[in-house]
């Protein structure tokens, strides 16, 4: 019976993807946060440990989420080959699954934070279309021929006629294939949100009140290789819990500021414009960096200053924290004296001169230089409640990470690359250091066991943002190893004590392997 098994199987496989097509469909014209894949992800997300998402990330880098779905598919792939097994051995086994899976996923998704009262309607629909296309093919799964019919030549009983397996193919084939063709209607039309996007290409952002500091002449050193000084918006790198991202219209997002406050404050997209805006070049790191990763980006922002906006709500004495909260649930825990003190901590709304992306968090989004973004950079921000922290958790300190997260120290080298292969002579080292907020006022490299040697460093934009460094070196024939460290404008040494990424961001030199031919 192998033959009919595979054949079951591959039907099983074949209706989940009409159903998932059904529902990906159904979510992008009805709730587009919550098709079965968001659902699913989402919630493995939630409840994944802060190990687990440090590896995948160090995996994965940026490609964390497409991974992620792609382990879903496989894994409803499998289960479902099961179903398919199952219903044709008991009849409505894997018809009842199937519905079951619908069910489950469907109420899963009503415990979402951004959940709406039809949410559960996508991964219904999924799971009952898989089920009738799982009875349509059970109905033509083909027995195997008669043990009468077998000759002697023949591979026997357990065989499939070939017309018969041709045209179960077929009908599983056509049934995977609308699958796949709803899938793909249900893409173009969460690129639908056509609506939305149209708006934001006519956002025209207004002059900033108060511009940004200048790049200084020498800023961007002549090195082939090195980490451009300002990130395209396009290279910028994206860590989120966002499956889906977002597409919030400008005309309906409001953000309240509400908690210990003398008074609550509530905003519109119109009422935000009409504030004078702030412009500052500020990097931003994601915690999960490795030493030498490049969860790293600078870029120029565009915004309202988040103490004016506390201002106008006057926060209690005993506030200590800020808790932002994403229009997807999201949420980030700030210490309030970074958010009120000189630094330029921003409601952004533009980014290197254009309106935030959809990816990282148009209409709004916070920016706060000197903290990692997991306590700090907001997206689709539409709720700040001064609070204290002993009061609330925010979504990763409830998973074990530390609750104020300031930027590290850190140095990485991007010339030469590790493992590559140079020409023995003279070449140079160079790179880039970063700690926002304090400043880098040197850069240091080793090579091998010799001394320490100080590195040319390039004018910084401002204290927020990364800087460019470089080390001319004779380079001899061997192999090497090559060391970097930076030292902040207060003093501060970068510690070579090698640490993971979790709990408070990674630390230790970052050091390459190269080999030089004679």
């Amino acid at each position: 019976m192998n033959g009919r098994r595979a054949l079951a199987a591959a039907g099983g496989a074949a209706a989940a993807l009409l159903g998932v097509g059904a529902g990906e469909l159904a979510a992008a014209v009805i709730a587009p946060a919550s098709g079965p894949f968001a659902v699913i992800g989402g919630a493995l997300i939630d409840a994944a440990p802060a190990w687990a998402k440090d590896t995948a990330i160090a995996w994965f880098g940026t490609s964390d989420k497409a991974a992620l779905l792609t382990g879903i598919a496989v894994a409803l792939l499998a289960v479902s080959a099961v179903a398919g097994l199952c219903e044709a051995r008991w009849r409505r086994t894997g018809i009842v699954a199937f519905a079951a899976m619908g069910l489950a996923v469907g109420g899963l998704s009503l415990t979402r934070a951004d959940a709406t009262e039809i949410s559960w309607a996508p991964s219904l629909l999924a799971g009952f279309a898989a089920a009738g296309a799982l009875r349509l093919l059970r109905d033509r799964l083909p027995e195997p021929a008669p043990i009468a019919q077998a000759e002697p030549h023949q591979a026997g009983p357990s065989e499939i006629p070939a017309p018969s397996r041709r045209r179960f193919l077929v009908w599983a084939g056509g049934t995977a294939a609308v699958g796949i063709a709803l899938a793909i209607a249900s893409t173009a039309a969460r690129a639908g949100s056509a609506a939305v996007a149209n708006v934001r290409k006519a956002v025209r952002l207004p002059r900033p009140a108060t511009p940004g500091p200048a790049i200084p002449a020498g800023a961007e050193l002549d090195v082939p290789g090195i980490t451009k000084l300002i990130t395209p918006n396009s290279e910028f790198y994206r860590i989120d819990t966002a499956l889906v991202v977002p597409t919030v219209d400008p005309a309906s997002w409001k953000l309240r500021i509400h908690g210990m406050v003398a008074r609550e404050v509530e905003l519109s997209w119109d009422e935000l414009l009409r504030l004078p805006m702030t412009e500052t070049t500020a990097t931003l790191s994601c915690v999960s960096n490795e030493v030498g990763g490049d969860l790293v980006g600078n870029a120029a922002w565009l915004g309202v200053p988040i103490r004016e906006l506390l201002a106008r709500a006057k926060p209690s004495s005993g506030a200590d924290m800020v808790l932002s909260t994403s229009v997807d649930g999201f949420t980030a825990g700030t210490p309030l004296e970074t958010l009120t003190d000189d630094r330029d901590a921003l409601l952004a709304i533009g980014m290197n001169g254009e309106p935030l992306s959809f990816e990282h968090g148009f209409p709004v989004r916070m920016v706060v230089p000197g903290l990692y973004g997991y306590v700090s950079a907001t997206k689709w921000v539409t709720d700040l409640e001064v609070t204290r922290f002993d009061r609330a958790t925010a979504y990763w300190t409830e998973r074990g990470w530390s609750a104020r997260g300031p930027i590290k120290l850190e140095s990485r080298i991007d010339v030469p690359r590790a493992g590559r292969t140079l020409a023995a002579g003279e070449t140079a080292i160079a790179g880039i250091a970063w700690q926002p907020h304090v400043g880098v006022a040197a850069v240091e490299v080793r090579i091998d066991d010799g001394p320490w040697r100080r590195a040319t460093l390039a004018p910084a934009i401002s204290n927020d943002t990364w800087v460019q460094w470089s080390l001319p070196w004779v380079a001899d024939a061997g192999r090497h190893e090559i060391r970097c460290r930076a030292i902040a404008r207060d003093g501060t040494v970068q510690t070579g004590e090698i640490a993971p990424p979790a709990p408070d961001g990674a630390t230790g030199w970052h050091t390459i392997p190269v080999t030089v031919n004679g």
